[in-house]
């Protein structure tokens, strides 16, 4: 995930980084498809030599998409991946190499963060599959008045209401769903690289959740063994696609010069054409309607339904590089300006504002310019420290306390400037719905200038003075042509009439808006209540609707739906109730704080003693213990040298992690120049006990079944590591999701040795899953490092089981494979899954080797 934000903050402040990339797309003659030929020339005026694709920014999209919906089998999931792979590989057309890179296990600081991922991700599961069940209770009872005459309720319906959605925790290393990845994987590469010309004379290196290591840092280790051969090119042009954030600090920690990161364009809204309230058809008004008959696009009308396919960006490192050496350099500097080691520095001090690892320090907010007020800090004491932060991937703690100290000057401002920008955000939110409302009233009662005559001044909002243009009403106010009755010989029914539809106008309005509200909410949670669905209902997507809400003491709890968990019992109760009509509130119920309001914040950052609470609460701790504080600052250092030497040499230790929830505040960091510090290397969790480690117990089926006591007995002696219900904390947030999940961590000793009296229950099957694997290098006949690998490995003359590339022959390729024994050449290559969805391949011309990691 990276820095939340990077990519939007980075894209505005430096928008010369950011191009669209240009994308041929099939043509259509005479009803057939005539594919692009990606042979040719890149449409983007320069030819890419190596592709490497962080694989789950692919696979979870194409397994549970937010706008369309969701394949029905795995096997249809592979072929979206394949779809979706080969569009990006087609848009770069790598010339040299592809590299597929799938997350394998990751160290214990980042599974802490995949622990809370994955733990919310069954929460919510859960409460949706309450929200469908109750709402079929709904259904049923309201219907079985009508099922007397009319027949029961549709099967296939409350078939798909109550379906259980596929669960997304299967993405995670050691599941059968990762193992099937792996094989299709291998076989579409060798497939394209019997098929496609294009492919031909590529190198294929497929890293599978087998492999340990991120696929992004797995991407990064294979880099940096590449720049250490004595036959490097360093004019190799490379392209990352992913959709975390800090491919864009990983792109600029490889100092290779040419390097771009390509990503979807996440910022793109494809604008909705206006369409007649008539006939529904697009391309004019209600009052230019003609009552035409709808011309199909398309046989079926399918090409006017299809969904758009969202563009493409380049993310330009080296732009990014010429930015960054304006502005870090210091001309009163009192040693030479070395641009690299400048970089290093931006690239860790973006660690203190959010990383995959670590909390952010309360300070610090990308959104706030937390990376802007680091720099300008920077910049003044560059001349004070006498050198730079960082060096191949170590800190001088002494400079860092430099910068810290420079940063506890600034805390007590930065609080009370983000308090203010809050409140002003929040009074321009509230005038924002009453304007909203306002419009929406004048629309519905067909006010325009015209009717200014009905009005006072004080109820005339805003609006243009041009004829035609409708102004913002009062909608407590009565439009123009309301019948109302003439003073004389008026009965109290007539009064009473007058009244309350002039009186009560307001509170009727709101009604109906809220009436509107839970229809779509209810229309939602029968549909699957995706992001897509949700963004209909009028929230922006980045305003995920909260699925927590916090007491008085800052402290959150489980949330009920977006309909208020109305009851089927009540439905029962009273027939002619409507699912969110007059439907009264349920007692207990917790409320979740209305969009665009701040949850309740017992800190309180902007006011004095903000120190002492936050270590009350957040900590439990008293406030007078100071040497707690210190420890925490210690810890916290001791994670920035970690994540560090992780972005530029490799994972430093597997087992070493951050053992709080929270950061310290800058004043905390004291004299720690004088920290020492070290990591042990340590050994990678194997599959099963990542999964055991970061999986909720309704997960448990991706696990094999003899762990599942482990997660659910209540005399398991691991049991606390699996509570169903637990809080988050909204920390000043205003959605669950930005939250801090507060799950207690992992005991890696306890957990060994738990699952060891487990292992020798385990299928041969189940544990070729938990072994780690090694990755694969693929090649057509056509490369000719097809021939050398085959007369070293399959012919009289073979020696070993091993080889040093020839970088010459290979292309530049450095390192060490290995013959697979399981792979014979020439064989048939059979699609993996059982239903056929892609053919087989009788003759395979493609030959696979394995290497130990990294290549």
């Amino acid at each position: 995930m990276g820095v939340p934000a990077l990519f939007r903050w980075l894209s505005q402040k430096y928008p010369k980084i950011i191009s669209p990339v240009i994308e041929e797309q099939p043509l259509e003659i005479d009803g057939k498809e005539i594919p692009v030929d990606t042979t040719g020339p890149n449409p983007n005026g320069e030819e890419m030599d190596n592709l490497y694709l962080d694989m789950n920014g692919i696979v979870h999209p194409c397994s549970h998409p937010e706008d369309r919906p969701p394949p029905a089998t795995e096997e249809e999931m592979m072929l979206e991946v394949f779809k979706y792979t080969e569009r990006v590989v087609n848009m770069v057309r790598p010339r040299k190499l592809l590299m597929i890179a799938v997350d394998g296990v990751a160290p214990r600081a980042k599974m802490n963060q995949q622990r809370s991922r994955r733990f919310r991700s069954a929460q919510e599961a859960k409460e949706k599959a309450e929200d469908k069940a109750e709402f079929l209770k709904m259904l049923e009872s309201q219907q079985s008045k009508k099922s007397r005459n009319n027949g029961a309720l549709d099967g296939e319906r409350t078939a798909t209401v109550i379906e259980k959605a596929w669960d997304s925790n299967a993405i995670t290393p050691g599941t059968p769903f990762m193992d099937t990845l792996a094989a299709s994987l291998r076989y579409w590469a060798a497939y394209k690289l019997n098929t496609d010309q294009a492919w031909a004379k590529m190198k294929v290196i497929i890293s599978d959740s087998s492999v340990p290591g991120e696929g992004e840092h797995k991407i990064m280790e294979f880099i940096r063994s590449q720049r250490s051969s004595p036959e490097h090119d360093p004019n190799t042009r490379h392209v990352i696609y992913g959709l975390d954030a800090d491919l864009i600090m990983l792109g600029l920690a490889t100092h290779e010069p040419y390097f771009r990161v390509l990503r979807e364009d996440v910022f793109f809204r494809e604008a909705k054409a206006r369409t007649c309230q008539l006939c529904g058809q697009k391309g004019h008004k209600a009052e230019e309607c003609r009552g035409e008959t709808k011309q199909m696009d398309g046989k079926f009308d399918e090409k006017d339904r299809a969904q758009p396919l969202k563009p493409f960006v380049w993310l330009h490192v080296p732009v990014l590089r010429e930015y960054l050496e304006v502005e870090l350099h210091v001309p009163s500097q009192p040693h030479a300006f070395d641009l690299e080691r400048a970089i290093d520095d931006w690239v860790f001090m973006c660690f203190f504002v959010g990383n995959d690892f670590l909390p952010h320090l309360p300070s610090l907010d990308i959104r706030d310019n937390g990376i802007d007020t680091l720099i300008a800090i920077w910049r003044d004491s560059i001349p004070v420290m006498g050198g730079y932060l960082t060096k191949d991937g170590h800190v001088d703690l002494g400079r860092a306390q430099v910068i810290l100290d420079g940063l506890a000057k600034q805390e007590d401002a930065i609080f009370q400037r983000r308090r203010q920008a809050e409140e002003r955000r929040e009074e321009g939110n509230k005038r924002q719905k009453l304007e909203k409302q306002i419009r929406e009233s004048n629309s519905r009662y067909g006010l325009t200038d015209g009717a200014r005559g009905h009005l006072t001044s004080t109820d005339q909002v805003t609006g243009s003075n041009r004829k035609g243009r409708v102004r913002l009403m009062n909608p407590t106010v009565p439009p123009p042509d309301l019948p109302l009755f003439a003073p004389g010989n008026i009965t109290k029914e007539a009064k009473a009439m007058t009244y309350d539809m002039a009186v009560n106008r307001g509170s009727i309005y709101k009604a109906n808006l809220d009436n509107k509200s839970a229809a779509a909410a209810l229309k939602s949670q029968l549909l699957g209540g995706n992001s897509k669905k949700i963004k209909d209902m009028g929230v922006d997507e980045t305003d995920k609707p909260d699925s927590l809400s916090t007491d008085n003491t800052g402290q959150s709890h489980t949330l009920v739906s977006a309909l208020g968990k109305r009851k089927a019992e009540l439905i029962e109760e009273d027939g002619n109730i409507t699912p969110g009509r007059n439907s009264p509130d349920m007692p207990g119920t917790p409320v979740t704080p209305k969009e665009g309001e701040m949850a309740p914040d017992t800190v309180r950052l902007w006011e004095e003693g903000y120190a002492d609470r936050y270590y009350e609460q957040k900590f439990s701790v008293e406030a007078k213990d100071v040497g707690f504080r210190h420890r925490v600052a210690r810890a916290y250092v001791e994670g920035l040298a970690w994540v560090l030497l992780y972005y530029f040499q490799g994972c430093p230790s597997w087992t070493w992690y951050y053992p709080y929830h929270y950061a310290p505040f800058a004043a905390d960091f004291v004299d720690i120049g004088r920290v020492k510090i070290s990591f042990e290397k340590g050994e990678p969790f194997k599959p099963f006990e990542q999964l055991m480690g970061v999986l909720p117990a309704a997960s448990k089926h991706a696990l094999p079944e003899v762990f599942h006591g482990l997660m659910t007995e209540e005399d398991s002696e691991i049991i606390d590591f699996y509570p169903e219900d637990f809080p988050v904390d909204l920390n000043g947030k205003k959605f669950a999701w930005q939250g801090v999940v507060l799950l207690p961590f992992i005991d890696e000793k306890r957990l060994l040795e738990a699952m060891a009296k487990k292992y020798p229950l385990l299928s041969t099957e189940d544990n070729a899953r938990n072994e780690v694997g090694k990755d694969a290098l693929l090649v057509s006949d056509s490369h000719p490092l097809y021939n050398e690998l085959a007369i070293k490995f399959y012919s009289k003359k073979q020696d070993s089981n091993n080889y040093r590339l020839n970088p010459t022959v290979s292309e530049g390729l450095a390192g060490r494979v290995e013959k697979n024994d399981s792979y014979l050449p020439r064989s048939t290559l059979y699609f993996p899954l059982e239903n056929q969805g892609m053919p087989n391949l009788e003759d395979d011309r493609s030959i696979r080797f394995d290497s130990p990691s990294p290549l």
